[in-house]
């Protein structure tokens, strides 16, 4: 798998390894930085519109994908599908500055997919405030 030093630098940007490291940042998490999470920790507005669109183009971690054997037979399988929002965020956009709105935004969906990753979840969609997650009832290995 490759780490996110490799990965800066194979844009060219190694000199953000630090910075990323020192902030917790790895490949699991590239797909849910935003703007304003790597504004926060310094990267120029450029780097950051290239580290964002690439960002999109990263490898998906791999617990995330994990092949299954092929049978032929039907097979039952439960799923829960958990769809949450920011209660009272558009009260909240209302009074907060955009930038702050986007902090605030930021840490509730760093916070949600941290939390339903941490319970064997898989966060299939992030859109503005809403979080999209699955979760699936494992019949073992």
């Amino acid at each position: 798998m490759i780490t996110i030093a490799e990965w800066l630098s194979s844009l060219g940007m190694s000199e953000y390894a630090e910075r990323f490291a020192e902030n917790g940042i790895d490949i699991s998490v590239l797909r849910h930085l935003t703007d304003q999470d790597l504004k926060d920790i310094g990267v120029l507005l450029g780097h950051r519109r290239k580290m964002l669109a690439a960002a999109g183009e990263a490898p998906a971690t791999p617990h995330l994908r994990t092949e299954r054997k092929r049978t032929t037979q039907a097979e039952r399988r439960q799923l829960t599908v958990m769809l949450c929002d920011l209660v009272g965020s558009t009260a909240i956009s209302a009074r907060l500055d955009p930038e702050d709105m986007g902090s605030v935004i930021g840490a509730y969906l760093r916070c949600c997919t941290e939390l339903i990753e941490r319970h064997g979840g898989f966060v299939a969609r992030l859109v503005g405030d809403g979080v999209v997650a699955y979760f699936r009832l494992s019949s073992g290995p």
